[in-house]
């Protein structure tokens, strides 16, 4: 089978890899524009445009799949499907109307569950013992199309959205070649999601990642793995950002005044932060300006914090 690939960030590179080793046929692949990135604003080739050219295959970037050049030129390369992993454009009906197995795209959460474009820092803000991947049919709407095939993944205390980023890039890979080959088969029937059952996420910004130490420990704590490793959680201490990049909910700590930095008898945090409900424990901090370190080795060098106000 003929296939056209379109992805862009990390997150599609198991999936490209995955189609290549398991002797697909990859016609071509789509992905962003070249970004600038960095202090020195030098433009970066996508993660899946560094891997299609090590695979030496032909890589377009278009900057709006709606143009009808876009449309001729995809149509030339005759796909028998699309995979769609993170691409970070809207396919329009012109461009899903081509391959005639469709446009299979994958999808990090368990569908209709967690639509939209941050359900992997959603699944650890809700608190949710499972997310998942989804290998689904794109159609007009965002999310919206059938389903191939979906498997559950745990999100463990320890995850981030990092973390469980990449988790859900090598199960989907996986999935991926499971569902191509029941649906090349005509094996796989698709199934419609319950649009009554939707959930949608939004696009994260870096306010999000603004500490409010009235919150409860627990959700503050959900809050820095979530947004880890973008935007960051931070707070201001001494007039500079101090970004919390570890912490763990301590038991049985009462509440005084939120934002108070206070020492701690625990193994795994070095100081703890008095939030609307609880404690939250500081394991890794970074201070503006300066390296990430562990909260030991920040507290060794900074007792003075230990008393004030962070906020």
């Amino acid at each position: 089978m003929r296939i056209v690939f379109m992805g862009t960030p990390e997150f599609a590179v198991p999936a490209l890899e995955a189609l290549l080793n398991h002797g697909y046929e990859v016609a071509a692949v789509y992905t962003q524009p070249d970004a600038a990135a960095g202090r020195g604003r030098v433009l970066e080739e996508s993660p899946v445009k560094k891997a299609a050219l090590r695979h030496n295959l032909q890589v377009f970037q278009p900057v709006n799949m709606k143009s009808a050049e876009t449309r001729a030129q995809l149509a030339e390369l005759k796909p028998d499907a699309i995979v769609v992993a993170a691409f970070g454009q809207i396919l329009p009906q012109s461009i899903l109307d081509i391959p005639p197995f469709g446009c299979i795209n994958i999808h990090p959460s368990l569908l209709p569950k967690s639509r939209g474009v941050a359900p992997v820092p959603a699944a650890i803000l809700n608190g949710d013992e499972f997310t998942g991947v989804s290998i689904m049919l794109l159609d007009k709407g965002v999310d919206t199309g059938p389903v191939l095939g979906q498997h559950k993944v745990p999100v463990l205390p320890e995850d981030t959205a990092g973390t469980l980023m990449e988790k859900l890039a090598h199960e989907g890979a996986n999935l991926l070649l499971e569902v191509l080959s029941g649906w090349f088969r005509k094996e796989i029937k698709p199934q419609p999601q319950n649009n009554a059952e939707a959930s949608y996420t939004r696009m994260m910004t870096k306010e999000k990642g603004e500490i409010n130490w009235k919150l409860p420990a627990g959700q503050i704590w959900r809050q820095v793995r979530a947004y880890q490793p973008w935007p960051g959680c931070y707070t201001r201490w001494q007039g500079k950002q101090l970004k919390i990049l570890e912490s763990v909910p301590l038991a049985g700590t009462g509440t005084k005044e939120p934002g108070l930095v206070v020492a701690v008898k625990d193994n795994s945090a070095a100081f703890g932060v008095n939030t609307g409900d609880g404690t939250l424990g500081i394991i890794k901090v970074q201070m503006e300006g300066k390296k990430a370190v562990a909260a030991k080795e920040f507290l060794n060098g900074q007792r003075q914090i230990i008393g004030s106000v962070l906020g």
